[in-house]
């Protein structure tokens, strides 16, 4: 039904002036006028189908700019005639594009001010409509992040080019945010792939020093799982955690340049074989180090893989591994190898890993002794206080013992 107007209301369209007289149709003097404008419009069907809120609390504007959207092809347009209550609908509808009057009972710049603060509503185009030709409503509008600014009366030719320009606008920003959104989902897909594909090379190569000491099964395995619990168990934070459970496993990778002869030597090992166990500390730590410049310097003129392999020692996971491999058998008094590190002078990682480790060793068969039972093996550690172990650390290890005990089991070897 078209609307009728009470006082006489002039409105150019194109090049024509209107004058719509008390008792007569605005939207039938200007139909035909709009259906002769020849504005360059889009062809996308896609493009006519984005969704147009129209805000004013005057009947009349909205009918004539709704049939004016109509006429140019739009066809999802929506309005809103309570300025009170226009925000509401704007966060719930989520327009295209928002075609707002100023001079309301809210003033339109509120409800823009509120659009552009909020971060889900911020990219939506306002177009905003006056009456007045005051500059300081034109500064303030474009200042609060208005798309656009008209001045009453309305023409076409200002109007459509204007919320064709403003849609363009909203469509290519959604494209480019789109865009950003998945190439960060692809770079996350690609970082938790190759995240992953190092986990399964790191525990690849622990697995080598399990099996030169093939009767500790899931040895390596458990030993990570406990650090990282007990890292947690510490309040140590997260990527620390990660980092110390995923390194833990190499822990005794050394074991690789031990003779077989003492690895599996059922007995006492004797003062000259013990000191050949105690390389294998010194033996891990190398394996994680970057090599000697001379070295590098002769690998990186050979190919892309030497130069991948030369900077390995660059990866924190690797340089924590290092870290644990050299100081798991050092002891908080003093008196462990190979450096003789005391207290905190021992980095927390091979603290933490250093109970771990004589846990597991503890409640395990070994080829020198059967596996002890786990009351035993808790009473040793608690003896071992302040003399073998961090007492902080013991304190974390048994605040979490029952799930220690629960990996210990869940992960204990097969005969």
């Amino acid at each position: 039904m078209s609307a009728t107007i009470i006082e006489p209301v002039t409105y150019r369209i194109g090049n024509q002036t209107i004058v719509a007289s008390p008792g007569t149709s605005v939207i039938n003097e200007v139909k035909d006028s709009v259906k002769n404008l020849a504005l360059p419009l889009t062809n996308s069907q896609d493009f006519l189908k984005s969704r147009i809120l129209i805000i004013d609390d005057e009947a009349i504007n909205v009918r004539l700019i709704h049939k004016c959207l109509q006429l140019a092809g739009y066809s999802e347009i929506e309005s809103h005639t309570v300025p009170e209550t226009a925000f509401d609908c704007i966060r719930r509808t989520h327009p295209d594009l928002v075609i707002c009057d100023v001079m309301m009972s809210v003033s339109g710049l509120d409800i823009l001010q509120r659009v552009v603060s909020d971060p889900e509503l911020r990219t939506t185009p306002m177009i905003m409509v006056t009456a007045t030709d005051d500059e300081n409503v034109r500064s303030c509008a474009l200042d609060l992040g208005a798309t656009e600014l008209l001045t009453k009366p309305l023409r076409a030719t200002s109007l459509l080019p204007r919320v064709r320009n403003s849609l363009l606008l909203k469509h290519n920003m959604d494209r480019l945010r789109n865009y950003s959104r998945e190439l960060e989902s692809r770079v996350e897909e690609r970082t938790a792939e190759l995240t992953l594909s190092r986990l399964e090379l790191i525990h690849c190569l622990a697995k080598l020093s399990e099996y030169r000491d093939n009767e500790t099964g899931h040895h390596v395995v458990r030993v990570g799982r406990y650090a990282g619990l007990l890292a947690r168990s510490l309040g140590l934070p997260s990527n620390m955690c990660e980092l110390i459970e995923h390194a833990a496993p190499l822990h005794d990778i050394g074991k690789i340049g031990i003779s077989d002869d003492i690895l599996h030597k059922p007995g006492k090992l004797t003062p000259e074989e013990f000191e050949l166990m105690q390389r294998h500390v010194g033996l891990g730590k190398k394996v994680f180090q970057p090599l000697p410049a001379y070295e590098s310097q002769q690998l990186r003129s050979h190919t892309l893989l030497g130069e991948m392999m030369v900077n390995v020692g660059s990866s924190p996971l690797l340089r924590m591994a290092a870290e644990i491999a050299l100081t798991h058998h050092e002891r908080w008094d003093g008196t462990g190898y190979p450096i003789g590190l005391k207290g905190e002078e021992i980095p927390l990682s091979g603290r933490i890993v250093a109970v771990a480790d004589v846990f597991d060793a503890l409640s395990s068969k070994r080829v020198y002794k059967p596996a002890f039972p786990i009351e035993r093996c808790l009473q040793i550690l608690e003896e071992e206080r302040g003399t073998h172990f961090d007492p902080a650390v013991i304190d974390a290890f048994m605040k979490v013992r029952h799930d220690i005990v629960r990996i210990r089991i869940d992960l204990a070897d097969v005969d």
